[in-house]
């Protein structure tokens, strides 16, 4: 039986730079916009979620009470990828719409950790403390609240997607394999509709702990990706990313608007030694159907030392974009983003602006594919091509 064809009919973004593609399209028309928080976890930056009224795709006060901030974003941004799919409130085709979702655990509870950590050095015992303090001071709430699959099941409650759902955990790479596995069940006949996608809270004084004990923060003033070896390293993002992706005979069965074809989608993991990398990002251009006419690249690049370097090397001569200077560094959903910007790209025909300060250059005449990249800040590599809707 052949493959068939995998479209894109929605898509749902918020950034640091605005909610919806439109916003934030036209924010990163502008060379020099950007959202950083500089002082707030100084010395790092974090890249902020704007302000997001809630009440237009979460409802229910008590649906937004009980998430944490990712899961708000999540939720958010999946209601308007379903709006911009025409889906929206659409109780049957919702009802066996599956759902792929990437994401991290939940936040911690900051003044118990203190206490743990103060109270640790002077027990007699620190194993009996702990456990003592685990049971008596920790929520039970709380830890339900940090379930990694409970973005999942707000989606399903907020939005009424309640086909089949998955949720994968792994940094970058969840959200890479949550897009090729909804890609590759769409081809082989596996389902019809798949919402996936991803969101990450960046503005958390523990994620930005653990990201500085394994060395991938950037200390010094801003600068794009592309040029911080003085420095390398990420900045955190917060944001949300969803698609829409169908069947194109399901897509044009209902009559909706086909945004981008997703021509191919690959997912690798290479040793992370020396040369790697850009091997491992040479294989899956090769795996992947071969791109005609103009062509881009959007790159989920981290900044990191070593592996930035060798993916600018890997990746063709044509005009490239780095995500990760506009809008941060968003793990799981940073590869969603990077498709979300690149269908507005071949949808209005412009690529953003060359950030300020970057190797970024411009394009001539419009986009008609573009390559997407993850190479994650530890493990994980990951590709896809996205052409103009045909």
């Amino acid at each position: 039986m052949s493959k068939r064809d995998v479209v894109i009919t929605g898509v749902g973004l918020v950034s640091s730079l605005g909610e919806g593609l439109e916003a934030n399209a036209a924010a990163m028309a502008d060379p020099s916009c950007l959202n950083l928080d500089e002082t707030t976890y100084a010395p790092y930056r974090v890249h902020p979620a704007v302000p997001l009224e809630l009440d237009r795709q979460i409802p229910k006060k008590l649906d937004q009470k009980q998430m944490e901030p990712w899961q708000r974003l999540g939720a958010y941004a999946a209601g308007l990828a379903l709006e911009n799919a025409g889906l929206k409130g659409d109780k049957e085709r919702l009802s066996t719409m599956q759902l792929i979702v990437g994401c991290g655990g939940g936040e911690r509870d900051y003044a118990v950790d203190g206490q743990i950590l103060s109270d640790l050095p002077k027990a007699d015992n620190p194993g009996q403390l702990l456990n003592e303090k685990l049971m008596s001071e920790l929520r039970p709430t709380l830890f339900l609240a940090q379930l990694s699959n409970l973005l999942a099941g707000n989606i399903s409650i907020v939005h009424g997607v309640t086909g089949a759902s998955r949720t994968f955990m792994g940094e970058e790479q969840a959200g890479v394999d949550a897009v090729r596995i909804a890609f590759e069940r769409i081809r082989a006949g596996q389902g019809d509709a798949f919402l996936v996608g991803g969101s990450y809270n960046a503005e958390r004084a523990d994620a930005l702990l653990i990201y500085a004990m394994g060395g991938f923060l950037r200390h010094a003033p801003f600068a794009p990706v592309d040029q911080r070896a003085d420095d390398p390293g990420l900045y955190l993002g917060s944001g949300g990313a969803f698609l829409v992706l169908e069947a194109r005979e399901t897509a044009e069965a209902r009559g909706a608007s086909i945004l981008a074809v997703l021509k191919g989608v690959d997912s690798r993991r290479s040793r992370r030694v020396p040369g790697s990398v850009g091997a491992a990002l040479g294989e899956a251009f090769k795996a992947l159907p071969a791109a005609s006419g103009r062509v881009a690249v959007m790159s989920g690049a981290t900044g990191i030392a070593g592996i930035t370097n060798e993916e600018i090397a890997a990746l063709p001569a044509v005009p490239v974009r780095f995500t990760a200077s506009r809008l941060g560094h968003m793990t799981e959903a940073q590869f969603p983003a990077g498709i979300a910007l690149a269908v507005e790209s071949l949808r209005s025909g412009a690529l953003p602006a060359p950030a300020a300060g970057s190797s970024e250059t411009e394009a001539e005449g419009e986009p008609e594919a573009i390559y997407v990249t993850s190479v994650g800040h530890m493990r994980g590599e990951g590709l896809a091509l996205v052409v103009r809707a045909h």
